[in-house]
Order: C-alpha cells, then structure tokens, then sequence
C-alpha cells in the first residue's frame, strides 16, 4: 500500500493513538505517498466536469491537506484560490508545494466547523474528508459551507459507488470502522475516520436542509459497474438564496 518513501508501521500506529489534528501533523511530511492522498486521476475526471459549469472566481478547498486540490481549482477559477485545514504540518507542506500559474493561492489554518469567512466563494471543493466528521456534525459542516458562499455558487465533491454487500471491498470497509470503533472505545484521544458512515442518501437530505439544490453527475472516467450504475459520481450542490 504504501511506497518506500511512505511512513513505517511504527509511525501509522503512533498517528492512529493520536488526535486527528496531531495524526495528520505527524504523518504530513509522508503524506503524499500514502493511499490517503487523492489520486491524480480523481482531481483531473474532478477538475474536467467542473469546466463547462465556470470559470469561477474564487474558490476554496475544503480540509485541504497537502494542496492536491488545489490543482483542480487553478484549473477552473480565475481570480483566487484557498486551502483551509486544520493541521498546521499539513498545511506546511501544502506552502511548499509548486504553485500553479494562474489565480492567487492562500491558505488558512481552521475548522472546517467553523470557518474564518463571509460569503466570499464562488466553489467549495473536498476530496476524501467527510470520514472525519460523524453523521449528528453533517448538517453544522454543510450549514458552513453554505455561509462561505455566494448566492448560486457551488459545493462540489466526489463520491464512489458503495462496494457491494460482501464482497472484499465491503468486508474490508466494515472491518476498518469496526476497528476505529473498537479504539475509540478504549483509547482517547478519539481519532474519527469512519468510511461508511458517509451515505449518499443521507448527504442529499442534510444538503437539501442546509439549503442546497443538488444533482449527481457521472464521472465516466471511472466505468460502470455491472448494474450499469457510474463507479464514482460528482455531487454538485447549488446554494439557493
């Protein structure tokens, strides 16, 4: 899974006993070539469905990271783009990375729960963040994104097709959050990261809520499974006034 470059065992263990903040402090200096980083692949098939709907103007990265989204926003915004996360060795990465020529880039150290902005955004974007937050915080989370921006403008993210009931992928998923479970039962502080508690049907009702208007657009990159239904789908929420 991980390439030589990556964090030992040794290290995943001391991050996984950590808070989520001070884990991803730990583990930002080798992040990039871990698994936990958005492929290439899903920031391009992200960033190609995104075009025809802009250009935009401003828009914001959403638990950011290391700045790989940051690539995708470059891609569709004009004037600037912001990364916001709450790891400080995170975003110390992120500041060292090359940035793309084009719009301005900034980033900023704060809760996804509680964001530092006014309605200054056109685009909000997250790639591989929502395991963090527990099902009862969706609708605080999306209540903030929807503060940050502008009448009409756009919370976008990608969302793959569920694995299927028992098969490898399946089994392998409620094993991770079984064990997440298990040590966050005994062990504090907690660490959140939980992969099937992000279900789509529930996002489009807490959106809904929030005050979004949502669609799904197939991302054909990624194939169909056998049912004919996309692998992998970009929600689009439209704010309403």
């Amino acid at each position: 899974m991980f390439s030589p470059e990556g964090p030992t065992l040794r290290e995943l263990a001391v991050q996984a006993l950590s808070s989520v903040e001070r884990g991803y402090d730990l583990l930002a200096p080798k992040f990039d070539h871990t698994p936990y980083r958005t492929p290439d692949r899903v920031l391009g098939a992200v960033a190609s469905a995104l075009e025809p709907a802009g250009p935009f103007d401003a828009g914001l990265d959403l638990c950011c990271g290391t700045g790989a989204g940051v690539d995708v926003l470059s891609r569709v915004c004009r004037e600037r783009v912001t990364g916001v996360d709450f790891s400080a060795g995170m975003l110390a990465v992120a500041r060292e990375r090359a940035v793309p020529q084009g719009p301005v880039v900034s980033w900023v150290r704060a809760d996804a729960r509680a964001l530092p902005f006014g309605p200054a955004f056109d685009l909000v974007v997250s790639f591989g963040a929502f395991g963090h937050f527990l099902p009862r915080e969706l609708p605080g989370l999306f209540g903030q994104v929807r503060s940050v921006l502008r009448p009409g403008g756009c919370f976008a993210f990608p969302v793959v097709a569920p694995p299927r009931p028992g098969s490898r992928g399946y089994w392998t998923l409620l094993g991770f959050d079984a064990a997440m479970r298990v040590r966050n039962a005994l062990w504090r502080p907690p660490f959140v990261m939980y992969y099937r508690t992000f279900r789509l049907g529930d996002v489009g009702r807490e959106l809904a809520r929030a005050g979004f208007r949502t669609e799904l657009r197939a991302l054909p990159e990624f194939g169909l499974r056998p049912d004919g239904s996309p692998c992998a789908r970009l929600v689009v929420a439209r704010r309403l006034p």
